[in-house]
C-alpha cells in the first residue's frame, strides 16, 4: 500500500521543507488566477443567455432573432462588469499589501469587523469554492462535449473523473500541481489571444459574418419601459459577474509565492485583471458584433452548445477541415483543460480557509493538520466528495450551477473590502495615505454590495435562495462547534483543581469461548486487580425452554481448567442480544457500588488480511463505543494476534 502511496502522492514532505513548496510569479499565475481567467468561457454566455431568457414567448419569430434584439445590452453590461473588476482588483491589491501573511476575506473580517463577519465571509467563501469546482468542471466537460456530441451521455462521469484527478494532483502539494497547470492556463490565454485577434479581423476589418437579423415584431417587442429595461440589465450583470469569481483567490495565498511574497503576488494580480479584462471585453464585442447568442437548454439532463465553440465556429468559419478545423479544436480542448484547471483555485484556498476556521475552533481540528506532502489532506478530500456529490445531483449542468456561483463570493468580497475600509480608519495615525486608501476600499465595498443585492434579488428564483438560506446556516453551525470547543476546554481546564481521590477497581472479563486471547485476558486482569475484584462474564441465548444452550453447558465444564481461580458469571439473554445486557449489567454494578471504577477487558483476535476485520469483532466495537459513554468505565481491548496459518 505505501510504494501505491508514494508512487501517486510522491515523497514524504518534512516541515522544514516548506520553502521549497513557494510557487513562482508565473506558477503563481496558473494557480491561483486560472479560475478567474476561465471564467470567461460561460461569462459572456451567462449574460447572452440572461437577456435571451426576457423575450421568449414573442410571437412569430425565432428564439435566436428575439435574443439577437437584445444581445447590443451586453456591451454595456461587460463594461460595467470590467468596471468593477478594476475596483475590486485595485481594493484586493491593497489587501495584500497590507496582509502579505495572507488576507483573504476570512482574515480581514476577524480582524476588523469581528467574528460574525468573519464566519459570514468564511461560509461564503467555503460554498464558494465547492460550487467553483463543480461549475468549472462541469463547463470544461461541456466545452468538449460541444466539440464531441457523442460525449455528451457521460458528462457527469467525465466530470467526476476529471476532479478526482484534480484531487489527487493537489495531494501532491502546491508546487507541483502548479507546474502542470501552467501549461492549459497559458495555452488557453494564447488560443483566446489568437482568436479575438482573428475575430477583429475578421469582424473590423474584413466585414465579418451578416449578424443575425431581427424580426420587426422583435424590435417592436424590445421598446419596453424604463424599468424594464433597467431590471433586464440588472440581471444580465448579475449574470455576467460570475466573471469575478477567483479574483480574491491571490489575496488569499499570498504565503505561496515566494519572498517577497506581498510585491510578487501584487504584480500576479495586476497581470491576472488585465489579461481577464481583455479577454472577458473581446468575447463579448465579437460574439455581440457577429450576433453569437445562447440560450439555456429547455431539458435541465442536456447540455447545450457553449457560447464560446458558437463564437469559434464564426470567427474560424468551416471548422470540418484545415487549419479552421484544428484551431477550433485546439480552442475547445483547452478550454476544458484550463476549466478542470480552474478548479485548482479552489483546492488551492478551500483547504487553507477551512484550516483558519480550525485553527480558531469554528471547525473540526483535523482540518489543521498537513499531510506527507504539506497539504491539508482532509480539506481537500472534503472539498472532492462533495463537490462530486453536486455535480451528480445537477447533471453537470452549468445551466443549473452557474445561478448559485456568484452570491457566495460577492458576500466575501464586500465583507472583505468593508473590512479594508475599517483597517485603514484603525491605522490613521501611521498610515499617511489612510483616508485615500479607505476611498479605494470603500468603492470597492459598495460597489461589490450593491452587486450582491442585485444578484440575491434578481437570481433568487434560479438558485440563489439556496446560498441566501446555506449561509447563515453555516454560520450557526460554526458558533455551535465553537461553543463546544469552547466547553470542552473549560471542563479540561477545571478538572485540574478536583481532588482525586484513590478508587476500587472492579475487573469484568468479557468471555464468548476459551482461546489464547481469553486466557491472556485473564492474566492481565489479575495483573491490575486483585483476584477478588475480578470476575468473567459471559451471555448465553438459551433454547425454547429456557435450558441454557450446549456452548453454555461446554464453557462452563472447562471453566475450571483454565479459570485460574477467577469465577465466571452468566447473563441469560432470551431476547437473543449480546450487547444490551452486558450494558445493563455494567449500569446495574455501577448502581450498585459507585465508589469504584469498572475495568471492562475485551479478547480480540486480530486477523493477517485487511478483509478479516471485516468479518470478526463487530460485536466488541459496538460495545466499546457504548461502554464509552458511561462515567467510571474504562475499556481495554486485549489484542490476540493469530497465527498466519490458522485463516
Amino acid at each position: 500500500m505505501q510504494p501505491f502511496r508514494r508512487l501517486i502522492l510522491g515523497r514524504r514532505l518534512a516541515s522544514d521543507e516548506t520553502q521549497h513548496t513557494k510557487v513562482s510569479n508565473f506558477v503563481g499565475l496558473s494557480v491561483f488566477s486560472s479560475d478567474a481567467l476561465s471564467s470567461v468561457a460561460y461569462a459572456t454566455q451567462e449574460i447572452m443567455a440572461s437577456l435571451s431568457s426576457n423575450l421568449h414567448g414573442v410571437a412569430g419569430v425565432s428564439l435566436a432573432a428575439a435574443a439577437a434584439a437584445l444581445y447590443g445590452m451586453s456591451i454595456p453590461v461587460a463594461l460595467g462588469i470590467a468596471g468593477l473588476l478594476v475596483i475590486l482588483g485595485i481594493g484586493y491589491r491593497q489587501t495584500v499589501m497590507a496582509y502579505p501573511g495572507g488576507g483573504g476575506a476570512y482574515i480581514v473580517a476577524k480582524e476588523n469587523l469581528g467574528e460574525l463577519a468573519a464566519q459570514t465571509a468564511g461560509a461564503a467563501l467555503l460554498t464558494d469554492y465547492i460550487l467553483t469546482v463543480a461549475a468549472s468542471v462541469s463547463s470544461g466537460v461541456a466545452a468538449i462535449t460541444s466539440a464531441l456530441p457523442s460525449l455528451g451521455e457521460h458528462n457527469v462521469l467525465i466530470t467526476i473523473l476529471a476532479i478526482c484527478f484534480i484531487a489527487v494532483l493537489n495531494l501532491r502539494g502546491v508546487k507541483e500541481s502548479g507546474a502542470f497547470f501552467a501549461v492549459p492556463t497559458y495555452g488557453f490565454v494564447f488560443l483566446i489571444m489568437v482568436m479575438l485577434a482573428t475575430g477583429v479581423v475578421r469582424a473590423v476589418l474584413m466585414g465579418g459574418p451578416t449578424p443575425v437579423m431581427v424580426h420587426d415584431s422583435v424590435r417592436h417587442a424590445t421598446h419596453l419601459g424604463s424599468f424594464a429595461m433597467v431590471w433586464i440589465f440588472m440581471r444580465a450583470f448579475s449574470a455576467g459577474c460570475t466573471a469575478l469569481t477567483g479574483v480574491e483567490a491571490i489575496s488569499n495565498g499570498v504565503t505561496a509565492f515566494r519572498e517577497p511574497a506581498a510585491r510578487n503576488a501584487a504584480k500576479t494580480m495586476v497581470w491576472m485583471i488585465a489579461l481577464l479584462g481583455v479577454m472577458f471585453l473581446g468575447i463579448t464585442f465579437l460574439a455581440s458584433k457577429l450576433g453569437v447568442v445562447y440560450m439555456h437548454s429547455a431539458d435541465a439532463s442536456q447540455v447545450a452548445e457553449t457560447l464560446l465553440s458558437k463564437l469559434s465556429k464564426a470567427i474560424y468559419g468551416d471548422v470540418t477541415h484545415g487549419l479552421p478545423k484544428l484551431m477550433y479544436y485546439l480552442t475547445q480542448g483547452f478550454t476544458f483543460a484550463v476549466l478542470v484547471v480552474a478548479a485548482n483555485t479552489a483546492y488551492a484556498d478551500f483547504p487553507r480557509l477551512a484550516a483558519l476556521h480550525a485553527t480558531d475552533g469554528f471547525l473540526p481540528k483535523q482540518l489543521t493538520s498537513q499531510g506527507d506532502r504539506l497539504v491539508f489532506s482532509n480539506g481537500i478530500l472534503i472539498l472532492t466528495f462533495v463537490s462530486c456529490l453536486l455535480v451528480w445531483v445537477c447533471h453537470a449542468n452549468t445551466d443549473l450551477l452557474l445561478p448559485l456561483y456568484a452570491l457566495g463570493v460577492f458576500i466575501g468580497f464586500t465583507v472583505s473590502q468593508t473590512g479594508m475600509v475599517m483597517h485603514w480608519v484603525n491605522r490613521k495615525a501611521t498610515e499617511p495615505n489612510w483616508l485615500f486608501k479607505a476611498i479605494l476600499n470603500g468603492i470597492g465595498a459598495t460597489a461589490a454590495g450593491i452587486v450582491m443585492i442585485d444578484i440575491g434579488v434578481t437570481k433568487f428564483v434560479h438558485g440563489a435562495w439556496i446560498i441566501v438560506v446555506l449561509v447563515p446556516t453555516l454560520v450557526i453551525i460554526f458558533f455551535r462547534i465553537h461553543r463546544h470547543y469552547i466547553r470542552i476546554r473549560s471542563l479540561l481546564a477545571s478538572s485540574r483543581t478536583e481532588e482525586v481521590y484513590p478508587r476500587k477497581n472492579r475487573v469484568v472479563v468479557l468471555v464468548s469461548r476459551i482461546h489464547r486471547g481469553t486466557l491472556e485476558a485473564i492474566r492481565y486482569a489479575k495483573a491490575i486487580a486483585d483476584r477478588g475484584q475480578v470476575e468473567a462474564l459471559t451471555i448465553d441465548f438459551p433454547d425454547a425452554h429456557g435450558h441454557p444452550s450446549a456452548e453454555w453447558e461446554r464453557l462452563n465444564a472447562d471453566w475450571h481448567r483454565y479459570c485460574e481461580g477467577i469465577p465466571l458469571r452468566v447473563v441469560m439473554s432470551e431476547f437473543r442480544k449480546t450487547v444490551e445486557p452486558i450494558l445493563a449489567e455494567v449500569d446495574r454494578m455501577a448502581k450498585a457500588e459507585p465508589e469504584i471504577t469498572i475495568t471492562v477487558i475485551l479478547p480480540e483476535f486480530v486477523t493477517d488480511n485487511w478483509w478479516g476485520h471485516l468479518l470478526h469483532n463487530q460485536t466488541a466495537l459496538r460495545l466499546k463505543a457504548y461502554l464509552y459513554t458511561r462515567p467510571k468505565v474504562v475499556v481495554i481491548s486485549i489484542p490476540y494476534h493469530l497465527d498466519p496459518h490458522v485463516i
